[in-house]
């Protein structure tokens, strides 16, 4: 049993046992008859009663505390690894690096590097289009040099733009790298992100920035 499995176990636990306990309840009081009842039997009823009532509302309680985590999906496409060949040696050791941190690190499934009109980098589960061209998500990324979380993918008329990702990518953050790139990282869930997570990923863009920017010539 995963670790998911079990939490929605233990969240609808005191509501089985609750309503169990309720029900087993009712019927002891139905059957016995009304001269064999004693004082001491309804009140042993009557405390039963309020603790399966506790136990049904904690469990209802959790289920607004706990919500359910958000379903995974396998996505649609071959795993692969893209990487520009006429990059110099330490810019493809440092996309490599990078991109092998999100992938294990991270809810990342899919990542796409764009830099300067070109595609530097594809790496994790590859969509069918080989090719970037930049939609308005991305272009807005490019302009104001800042990250978009698109925290459920299907909610977005945009999400067309990302064609170059699995058709049912879940999540998607578009990370600029620098002035001219930006890194998109595709997750197999929605609202899959952490703050955590957006906050190390906009530390990989920079490090990657200043690589790049320091050992490639501007075309």
């Amino acid at each position: 049993m995963s670790k998911s499995d079990s939490t929605v176990v233990l969240r609808q636990l005191p509501i089985v046992v609750g309503s169990l306990a309720g029900t087993l309840l009712l019927v002891n009081r139905l059957l016995t008859p009304e001269s064999l009842l004693t004082g001491w039997q309804s009140r042993s009823d009557a405390v039963g009663v309020v603790i399966s009532a506790v136990l049904v509302l904690t469990g209802l309680l959790w289920q607004r505390v706990q919500p359910k985590p958000p379903e995974a999906v396998m996505l649609d496409g071959e795993e692969g690894f893209e990487l520009a060949s006429d990059l110099p040696e330490g810019v493809k050791t440092e996309l490599a690096w990078a991109s092998h941190l999100l992938l294990t690190n991270t809810v990342t499934k899919s990542i796409a590097i764009w830099y300067d009109r070109r595609v530097l980098l594809r790496r994790g589960v590859l969509g069918t289009n080989s090719q970037i061209e930049p939609g308005a998500i991305v272009k807005r990324v490019l302009e104001t040099h800042k990250p978009v979380y698109l925290v459920k993918l299907d909610l977005y008329p945009g999400k067309v733009e990302f064609d170059y990702l699995p058709l049912n990518t879940q999540g998607v953050i578009c990370q600029p790298i620098g002035s001219k790139g930006v890194m998109v990282l595709g997750a197999n869930a929605p609202r899959s992100y952490t703050q955590q997570d957006e906050t190390w990923i906009e530390g990989i863009a920079e490090k990657l920035a200043d690589t790049i920017e320091r050992t490639l010539q501007p075309s």
